[in-house]
């Protein structure tokens, strides 16, 4: 197997409030919610770099897809991670995704390890991370 990742899902409970959540607060383009000519066919997708893309599907139907229960989970089972150019582009990330409706979980501040970030919550609790690290360039 290669090791690539062209779509990363994200289930969510509410397709709609979640689209609005990415699209109108966030500011991220999207054709909407496509595939809903087919039973159980609802996605968003969000073109993001370099091909990679979010989708964001209806929970209960990713479980019957896959053919697993439908368990509870955790914010801090893995997070999102949007790195950025600057302390100031994080401060500004953060402020616009709490105007959105995201919970500030972890304000920005500077960390140990000699960057700086903060994380917020979605809609549906998938933790984001948003990250100025000297060591990556954008």
């Amino acid at each position: 197997m290669e090791p690539r990742i062209t779509v990363i899902t994200a289930g969510v409970d509410d397709l709609e409030t979640s689209l609005g959540f990415y699209r109108d607060g966030l500011g991220w383009p999207t054709e909407g919610i496509v595939g809903t000519e087919f039973e159980g066919g609802a996605v968003a997708f969000f073109p993001l770099h370099d091909g990679l893309r979010l989708a964001l599907y209806p929970k209960a139907q990713i479980a019957e897809d896959a053919n697993v229960d439908e368990t509870a989970t955790s914010s801090a089972e893995f997070t999102f991670g949007h790195n950025v150019a600057s302390k100031e582009a994080v401060d500004d990330v953060i402020e616009t995704a709490e105007n959105a409706g995201a919970e500030i979980t972890d304000p920005p501040r500077d960390r140990e390890w000699g960057g700086y970030s903060g994380h917020f919550k979605d809609p549906d609790e998938h933790l984001w991370e948003v990250v100025w690290n000297p060591e990556f360039e954008e």
